[in-house]
């Protein structure tokens, strides 16, 4: 814990963090890992959440398989895979039957299903590498979504890290690199997806998280997986922190768990972190106004004199981000500034780190309206 982390004031001290490993795939779909595998390599990358995604299916919850695995919470969620754009549901009991089905409408339909989602790959422009060998690949298409700010949708994965990687390879020996090096691309989501998302979010709530897009691709000999892209290995990288209003209980509580987890997800009660460079686990981001009212990240609140606050755990050059611009910056574990105007506050924090600085936390944004 920071010296900052110490003194937090009791609302923000009260919080509880999960760090969640998102949009996932399993055996159930077109991954390669059992249930009983992910598990194991979620403790391997001390991940607390797994936030399962296998494409329009929720095999995995109905054989029995959400809740806790010891230290581990599964939640089965499910990737709805049309054609074009996809989207991340949770909370769901019955997949979405999407055949046919308006993109507009698949945020709807989860919605009214009791479910909520965010898209997947927003802004998916294809694989480069298919300008120069597209007869030899059979994959790698734009699944861009369409209407992004529509009805229905709670936010977007800003950082799908495989997807937006292999998007961006030229060849085979980007490919290549990428398999042997992954963390050497973690330079964050592109700017212009950063931009897109920053515009949104002058205009409404509009949550983000970080995918992994988790597929273990690989083979099997003799029972044994053999793969270049271990799923221990990514879920280490990059991890969506949830900060719970209550402690999970754990064991047979596994639903009521992942209510709390699904609340902070909906709320934008949550961050990106690079674990890679350092966890980011008890990062919190405030606002407090002269009369005693607190804002938590992820809230809209009414315009005035506010002062926002950030509390790292570990020094870093950390910027307050209004509506797209940097208007403060220090380089410490805190990280305050007082504001009047009104606007979509968050946080940025970088760390030096493989020979040069790279984005380490990626707050949601305060609202003030």
């Amino acid at each position: 814990m920071s010296a900052s982390q110490a003194r937090l004031p009791a609302d923000q001290a009260r919080l509880h963090d999960l760090a969640c490993a998102i949009h996932l795939h399993s055996d159930y779909s077109d991954g390669t890992a059992t249930i009983p595998e992910l598990m194991e390599s979620a403790r391997e990358a001390e991940r607390d959440v797994i936030l399962l995604t296998d494409h329009d299916t929720l095999g995995a919850k109905d054989d029995g398989h959400e809740g806790w695995h010891g230290s581990v919470l599964l939640g089965v969620g499910l990737e709805v895979t049309p054609r074009a754009g996809h989207f991340l549901a949770f909370g769901l009991d019955l997949k979405i039957k999407h055949k046919g089905m308006p993109e507009a409408e698949i945020p709807l339909a989860v919605a009214r299903a009791g479910g909520f989602g965010f898209v997947a790959h927003p802004w998916s422009k294809g694989a480069r590498i298919l300008e120069r060998y597209g007869r030899f690949v059979k994959r790698g298409l734009a699944h861009g979504w369409q209407e992004i700010e529509g009805d229905g949708i709670t936010g977007i994965e800003l950082w799908s890290v495989t997807t937006d990687a292999s998007e961006d390879w030229r060849g085979p020996v980007d490919a290549i690199r990428y398999l042997v090096n992954p963390e050497a691309q973690l330079d964050g989501p592109r700017a212009e997806d950063i931009v897109a998302w920053d515009r949104i979010c002058t205009e409404r709530r509009f949550v983000a998280i970080g995918g992994l897009d988790a597929h273990q691709h690989g083979i099997r000999v003799r029972g044994r997986l053999w793969s270049p892209m271990r799923n221990a290995r990514y879920f280490a990288m990059l991890s969506t922190y949830v900060s719970l209003t209550e402690a999970p209980q754990g064991g047979e509580h596994g639903q009521a768990d992942l209510d709390l987890v699904y609340d902070a997800l909906r709320e934008g009660r949550c961050y990106l972190s690079v674990d890679a460079i350092a966890p980011g686990r008890g990062f919190r981001f405030w606002g407090e106004s002269p009369d005693g009212a607190q804002a938590m990240m992820g809230e809209e609140r009414p315009a005035g004199s506010w002062t926002l606050r950030a509390s790292l755990p570990g020094d870093a050059s950390v910027r307050l981000i209004r509506n797209g611009e940097p208007i403060a910056e220090a380089t410490a574990d805190t990280l305050e500034h007082e504001v009047t105007e009104p606007g979509a506050y968050r946080i940025e924090a970088h760390r030096h780190w493989r020979k040069r600085e790279r984005p380490w936390i990626y707050s949601n944004p305060i609202y003030l309206r």
